[in-house]
């Protein structure tokens, strides 16, 4: 059965894409710890990230740059914190979070709640910042 995130790479599940291309897909977490929370997946669908093979790993960091740096350019934030964890959805994948301090990264138990307009705003604004 496909994972959620598929499901969204797929079209099945409507998602607020931030950027896209043949192997990766990237998106706002509807359940974000800061504004612009995105996580980015390989369109292959693998459990553990380390358990992708060395091209999708190192493309999907690569990626995860684009992406990140692309928050950075329009999120007030200091730095974009990288965290990989998640046991709730059975498809690798790493969460980007603009972040203050460390406390913004580490405090998953803290959500924010936006909404659909504003979802899609932050969703425009770092869709147009990411570079091809």
């Amino acid at each position: 059965m496909s994972s959620i995130f598929t499901k969204i790479i797929n079209g099945e599940i409507p998602s607020y894409k931030v950027a896209e291309d043949e192997n990766f897909y990237a998106f706002l977490d509807i359940f974000p710890v800061a504004k612009g929370h995105t996580l980015v997946i390989p369109k292959k669908e693998v459990d553990y990230l380390f358990d992708l093979d060395e091209e999708t790993y190192t493309g999907l960091h690569l990626f995860a740059r684009k992406v990140a740096e692309g928050l950075k350019r329009v999120i007030p934030c200091k730095k974009v914190g990288v965290l990989v964890l998640g046991l709730e959805v059975p498809h690798a994948h790493i969460h980007l979070v603009p972040m203050q301090t460390e406390a913004d990264l580490l405090n998953f138990s803290k959500k924010l709640s936006f909404t659909p307009d504003e979802f899609a705003e932050i969703q425009e604004t770092i869709a147009r910042s990411i570079k091809e």
